[in-house]
């Protein structure tokens, strides 16, 4: 999910798992436990969103298979 209510962008995974496995390239970036929060006056870092959405669809996918 993006929200785009208020400053800034925030992308929530709904998992701190994502946002943990990726805290290295998150720095730099505000999160919080399950919300990643991108500054408006910068670039949406398109390549990064990819990999945490990919992220997120493969743990939704491996609980279906339980």
């Amino acid at each position: 999910m993006v929200r785009r209510f208020f400053e800034p962008l925030q992308f929530v995974p709904h998992c701190s798992s994502v946002v943990e496995a990726f805290k290295n390239e998150l720095k730099g970036f505000s999160t919080s436990k399950g919300t990643i929060h991108f500054p408006t006056d910068k670039p949406l870092p398109t390549a990064l969103v990819k990999k945490l959405v990919k992220a997120r669809v493969s743990q939704n996918e491996s609980k279906k298979r339980r």
